[in-house]
């Protein structure tokens, strides 16, 4: 049979003490990687909600763009027209 040795009761401590270490340390570990799980799965959820605006933005802005095209092109062919018919008046008046 093995004698206590006056080393034991420090050596006894400093287990508990690790093993109560490891406990905090597992206990804070798994903590953060469920802190860290749910803000990834927020953001991702957000993230596809925000893909969707931005989508949706894009698409709409897309009709507003062509639209305005539109406008600019049929002002400047009728900005030509009326060019072609004052030349035609201010040569008549010159000539």
């Amino acid at each position: 049979m093995r004698t206590k040795s006056i080393l034991d009761a420090p050596k006894n401590i400093v287990f508990k003490a690790l093993k109560k270490t490891r406990k905090v340390a597992e206990s804070a570990n798994d903590y953060a990687l469920n802190t860290t799980e749910g803000v990834v799965s927020e953001t991702i959820v957000v993230a596809e909600q925000w893909q969707t605006v931005a989508s949706k933005a894009i698409k709409d802005s897309l009709k507003i763009a062509a639209t305005n095209q539109d406008l600019v092109f049929t002002a400047l062919a009728g900005m030509k027209k009326h060019v072609k018919l004052s030349k035609k008046r201010f040569t008549k008046l010159i000539a």
